[in-house]
């Protein structure tokens, strides 16, 4: 599957995360992948982007290694008429174009939809915006999360608004792009035309707010800062310490779910309890629902107890650091290791998290 694209040839004049993500989906899959960074500031930003515990003299840094893999960078400035032909020459028979440009600034360099179209009529043009292409305003992630409601959503009543601990906008502009660019693959086999695809991130953040949308679109419900809570569902999302001091979260979505629970936890009378025998007077008490649960689970080892929800299909998770996911074998399976041309050795995760058999 990793050579399925292996005769496609995409030029990437995006940065940052969304952008590069949805490069090195395709560079993942076998596509031949040609970024073109900034030499007058040292290339992509992201570059600089490093931890205090990274290497300060070293060429890339984590970040930036997280979305850029299996790809070769040239440094250029597109203000330079001679740098310039050099990326028109590799578009000239290029499949894909990855843009993020500000508005404006890929006319400016030449590099826009209807001037690379001219040298290249069957492009597919693929850009990323902030708040749309008529929209100069300048886009980063916590912004968009800020004024699309994820962060009024996410956190407590106690805490106040928080943000996704991950650039969760530009992951799911990447994977709009990437969808985008796919249908137009599809639409030119069909057709033979090139096109352009356009994605914003405030778009793709509002497309995915889900059953959130709807709880207010059809519910009139503003949905609130409820911590890792679902509004729809109970007991789904409260968190639980075990006996051996580990916690757990559990996620019960139907009444067959808890009536396994409460078998597992010994506590039968819950069954013939009203206030929890439906989904609906569950989500109306689950305060009291959980002080009764809590204390049950207190009793038993996180192994134990863990072990007898897989084999009641009872759906619960322990709460995990990204250091113990990693230590799993599951996890490391998608590590993708690479060595830049300074000898730097870097790894990521891979962006594709699907197969694909014929068998």
């Amino acid at each position: 599957m990793n050579s399925i694209f292996k005769n496609l040839k995409v030029i990437e004049l995006a940065n940052v995360l969304a952008g590069p993500a949805a490069g090195m989906f395709f560079a993942e899959l076998g596509a031949t992948v040609i970024k073109i960074e900034n030499k007058s500031t040292n290339g992509d930003v992201t570059r600089s982007w490093k931890l205090p515990s990274e290497n300060p003299k070293a060429d890339s840094s984590a970040y930036f290694a997280s979305v850029n893999w299996n790809k070769k960078s040239l440094f250029l400035d597109l203000k330079k008429e001679s740098d310039k032909a050099v990326v028109l020459d590799l578009i000239k028979d290029a499949d894909i174009v990855i843009s993020n440009y500000k508005k404006g600034d890929d006319v400016k360099l030449g590099m826009d939809y209807r001037s690379l179209k001219a040298i290249n009529p069957g492009l597919l043009y693929a850009h990323l915006s902030g708040f749309g292409e008529d929209s100069s305003r300048i886009a980063f992630d916590i912004v968009l999360q800020a004024e699309t409601g994820f962060m009024f959503m996410n956190g407590t009543s106690e805490s106040g608004p928080i943000k996704m601990p991950v650039a969760l906008i530009d992951i799911l502009a990447a994977h709009q792009l990437k969808e985008g660019i796919l249908i137009a693959m599809i639409n030119k086999m069909k057709t033979g035309k090139g096109s352009k695809v356009s994605v914003s991130l405030y778009d793709s953040a509002v497309t995915s707010l889900a059953n959130q949308a709807t709880n207010w679109l059809m519910g009139k419900e503003d949905p609130q800062p409820m911590g890792s809570l679902h509004p729809n569902i109970a007991p789904y999302g409260e968190l639980f310490s075990t006996a051996d001091d580990k916690l757990i979260v559990l996620a019960i979505g139907n009444d067959k779910q808890f009536e396994q629970l409460c078998l597992i936890l010994k506590n039968e009378s819950l069954l013939k309890n009203e206030k929890f025998h439906t989904n609906t007077a569950r989500v109306k008490n689950r305060k009291e629902l959980f002080e009764i649960i809590k204390p049950l689970i207190q009793q038993i080892n996180c192994e134990s107890l863990m072990n007898q929800f897989y084999k009641k299909d009872v759906p619960a998770g322990i709460i995990k650091s990204v250091k113990e996911v990693f230590i799993g074998a599951n996890a490391k399976k998608l590590i993708l290791k690479e060595s830049t041309i300074k000898g730097e050795h870097t790894e990521r995760v891979s962006s594709i998290a699907f197969k694909i058999s014929t068998t």
